[in-house]
């Protein structure tokens, strides 16, 4: 008989939810925790969907999951050894787009709760699901917005986001934190000329060479126990004025910085204006903040979670902030305790998404013992 998670997940896997579309994944989840006494509110902020689901009001500690319900579309569809959506099961593992990112670990969170509160209908505490249609696109309109209403309405003490953050066994890694995201646009301005006449030009590209060495090799900072050093990236460069013969009168660079707590982005930035004033440079500089670091620093919830995951699967994790950004990075502002643990992530955003149906099993069980763990014996 499939188990209940693996159902629950290929009913999501079947939705067409490619962000920012939630495809209906939403209301399925409320109506199912809703006939089972959980609480929601549903947001709609522009095209996307965000939702919170909860259960429990008493005085106690409070655990949220986060996850989302969008998806990476699938590609060329004859690339895929089954349909993306047709959630195939073979030999003990299933296949589908958004299995292991991250439907598997809703469907997990969702079965985890329901028996969570049929074991404890008076439990204290609360234990609560967020949900946005918003987290593989421009993360805008998802948790940035709805998570700051919630938390004015809600007090959580932990965070749990579903991420795909196991490595070669599940729960050999958990996200204590992860990096900033800060882009930077950078504009160097030179003097358009005629290329056969360069000493009545002055090209942008070449004043900007021993300025874009030196932040290649420049440390930002040393990053800390958790944290490696922020690094620099130039991630695109553009200049030409659309002829072979002409002289740039400017170099547009675009660059992202992946950084530490022991950082910010006035201290990268005054680092970034020192670096190109030096080289002399006529610049000017354009900022987004993509997302702030976060650090998960609370001991007793990084126990608890490593004894859950120890009693389900007999592995001991590792924990680090590795990897790109997440949703937590709008959670845990708010001083909430942010953790990531959810499936392998080999095939993520990749041709035949595919995760073990044992796997997905564990991660219910490692929820479930958590939320024991943190309501019931904290």
């Amino acid at each position: 008989m499939e188990p209940e998670v693996i159902t629950l997940a290929r009913q999501l896997i079947e939705k067409p939810s490619y962000t920012p579309d939630d495809a209906g994944c939403q209301p399925l989840l409320m109506n199912r925790l809703g006939g089972q006494g959980f609480q929601g509110e549903h947001q709609r902020i522009g095209e996307v969907d965000n939702v919170l689901m909860w259960h429990g009001e008493q005085p106690g500690p409070a655990l949220m999951f986060l996850g989302h319900t969008d998806v990476v579309p699938p590609g060329e569809l004859s690339a895929w050894k089954h349909h993306p959506l047709s959630a195939h099961v073979e030999s003990g593992v299933l296949y589908g787009r958004g299995v292991a990112d991250m439907k598997g670990s809703v469907a997990a969170m969702v079965l985890a709760m329901e028996k969570f509160v049929a074991q404890n209908p008076n439990h204290p505490g609360k234990v609560a699901l967020m949900l946005t249609s918003d987290e593989e696109g421009e993360a805008i309109n998802g948790v940035r917005q709805f998570m700051p209403e919630m938390a004015h309405k809600h007090h959580f003490d932990y965070c749990l986001v579903g991420e795909p953050s196991s490595g070669q066994k599940l729960g050999d890694t958990v996200r204590v934190g992860r990096r900033g995201s800060l882009h930077v646009h950078i504009t160097i301005q030179g003097k358009q000329g005629h290329v056969a006449y360069p000493q009545l030009a002055a090209n942008p590209v070449f004043l900007a060479a021993s300025a874009l060495d030196e932040l290649g090799r420049f440390a930002w900072d040393q990053g800390n126990a958790d944290f490696p050093p922020t690094s620099f990236q130039v991630s695109a460069v553009e200049a030409g004025a659309g002829a072979p013969n002409i002289i740039p009168g400017e170099l547009k660079i675009t660059a992202n910085f992946r950084y530490a707590p022991t950082s910010s982005q006035d201290s990268l930035a005054a680092q970034l204006q020192q670096i190109l004033d030096r080289h002399q440079l006529n610049y000017e500089l354009s900022w987004q903040l993509s997302g702030e670091p976060f650090h998960c620093q609370d001991e007793a919830y990084k126990q608890a979670l490593a004894a859950s995951i120890r009693q389900i699967t007999g592995t001991e994790p590792e924990f680090n902030t590795g990897g790109g950004t997440s949703d937590g990075r709008f959670v845990a502002p708010h001083g909430i305790a942010t953790m990531e643990l959810g499936p392998i992530n080999k095939t993520i955003h990749q041709v035949n998404e595919c995760e073990k149906i044992s796997h997905l099993v564990q991660l219910e069980n490692i929820y479930l013992d958590l939320i024991h763990r943190l309501l019931l014996q904290p």
